[in-house]
């Protein structure tokens, strides 16, 4: 792995803002880290290298200043985001021939801020949680090759822990940013609704599906976000920009005072023992940094019911039109989801909201006291690659093939930032993300949280050599 793959993504800004390195090193560089380890993991299929080497050549980095502004950085765009010119498949065959003229609107904005697009990274058929599909197949863990990356962001997590980039997009709707976030042992932002603005390929009114930062450190998603935020047209929810950068609120950043702590959202679900005690030792941490830690949380009841019904209706409603004539080509999984929205009663859709109105209400007046909620980010470690998806924790039965993902998913229903950082590996060197949450719009100060217990712990080195079978936990 050469230096620059190694250097943190702040770090490699500030040596191109120098003219210490050019654009076209650090497009090289990344070259040849991913065709040195990607035929492996398979995080990084579709490849614009040509494109990236040209865009590099060209590059002006005097022509930009600012916060946001990544000096020609190369960048990882997932495969649910339009890039002019390539292939958009979402992972199905059904859009293998989908070549979109524009980039959408997450891509638009990170090259207005200096990003030089050089790859698509994987993901799962559509959605879901462990990234394989029939088109670019199977992602794997570079922590172990046998392990799932998560998803459906699990192509750019697994990118960034390997060394492949230095930054790269993710979206979440249930989790698919956190889960791959935790489970390659990166750092995984899912914003406030509205703080990165989302383009015309996603229902506009729909708070669920946010876009939003992957990286190595949270002070390189901190550099991601302010190169993503910003009013926009396209999004009735963007908000406007904050007066300082979240990379500046860093250097100043000030620890909670009261920070809670919840092994289950307290909905009485099963949590591997090891995932607990783990994330419960690192939130005591907080307590070293002069906050108040405490066991407890909002009152979530009846947000699983939600938002089961809630993302069913989106699903089929941004791809319920495919059913008639493509079922057969479709993951079994989304099928179910399709038709579980088109299932709905008009009782279910309004007990849903009655619900998240309850639920949000809840989580701000449990802000009121508390800075950070703390929790696990996904129930049990990364789970072997060839599992579609977990069927039991501990013994307990799942019902559906989202239902071990309810510690992501029922806090995508606050509007909430939330995050996932890296906080130790199992026993068998597998990483564990925990969950920070903070009230709405307060993305700074969860960013904050989040930097300061980074440095409290210290993390395993990041980028790694993919590896196959078990490590020393350290």
């Amino acid at each position: 792995m050469s230096e620059l793959c190694r250097l943190s993504a702040v770090e490699a800004v500030e040596r191109l803002r120098s003219g210490e390195v050019s654009p076209l090193e650090m497009v090289e560089a990344a070259i040849a880290r991913i065709e040195a380890v990607d035929g492996e993991v398979n995080a990084l299929p579709v490849r614009l290298f040509e494109q990236a080497r040209a865009k590099a050549r060209q590059f002006d980095v005097a022509a930009g200043e600012g916060p946001g502004w990544l000096a020609g950085l190369p960048v990882a765009i997932k495969e649910f985001n339009d890039v002019a010119g390539v292939p958009t498949t979402y992972g199905s065959p059904i859009y293998a021939r989908n070549i979109p003229e524009r980039s959408d609107l997450t891509v638009r904005n990170l090259e207005a801020h200096g990003a030089i697009v050089l790859a698509k990274s994987n993901v799962p058929e559509f959605a879901g949680s462990n990234t394989f599909n029939p088109v670019y197949g199977t992602t794997r863990n570079p922590w172990d090759l046998r392990m799932t990356a998560g998803g459906s962001s699990g192509g750019a997590a697994a990118a960034l822990a390997a060394g492949e980039v230095w930054l790269a997009n993710g979206s979440d709707l249930g989790g698919s940013l956190r889960i791959p976030a935790s489970y390659c042992g990166i750092a995984g932002l899912r914003p406030s609704v509205g703080r990165v603005p989302r383009g015309e390929g996603l229902p506009a009114f729909d708070p669920l599906w946010v876009e939003g930062p992957m990286a190595r450190s949270v002070a390189d998603l901190a550099l991601m976000l302010d190169a993503q935020v910003g009013p926009e047209r396209e999004d009735p929810y963007a908000q406007a920009v904050p007066g300082q950068s979240f990379g500046a609120d860093l250097t100043t950043a000030k620890p909670p005072h009261r920070v809670a702590f919840t092994s289950d959202l307290g909905l009485g679900r099963q949590v591997d023992s090891e995932v607990v005690a783990l994330c419960r030792t690192a939130t005591a941490r907080f307590g070293s940094l002069g906050a108040e830690v405490y066991d407890g949380g909002p009152d979530l009841s009846g947000s699983i019911e939600s938002y089961q019904t809630l993302r069913a209706l989106m699903i089929a409603n941004v791809r319920g039109g495919l059913l008639p004539e493509h079922r057969e080509r479709i993951a079994p999984e989304i099928v179910w989801n399709i038709e579980k929205g088109f299932n709905l009663t008009a009782a279910e859709i309004l007990a849903a909201e009655a619900a998240r109105h309850r639920i949000f209400n809840a989580m701000t007046g449990f802000f009121r006291g508390t800075d950070i909620l703390a929790c696990p980010t996904v129930v049990l470690p990364p789970f072997p690659v060839e599992e579609r998806f977990p069927t039991e924790v501990n013994g307990e039965p799942l019902e559906t093939y989202i239902d071990w993902m309810f510690l992501t998913f029922c806090l995508s229903l606050t509007g909430c930032p939330c995050l996932s950082v890296p906080i130790g590996l199992t026993k068998s060197g597998l990483p564990v993300g925990l969950q920070l949450v903070a009230r709405p719009h307060a993305d700074a100060d969860l960013l904050a949280a989040g930097h300061l217990l980074e440095k409290a712990i210290g993390l395993p080195s990041l980028p790694i050599e993919p590896r196959r079978g078990p490590a020393v936990a350290g």
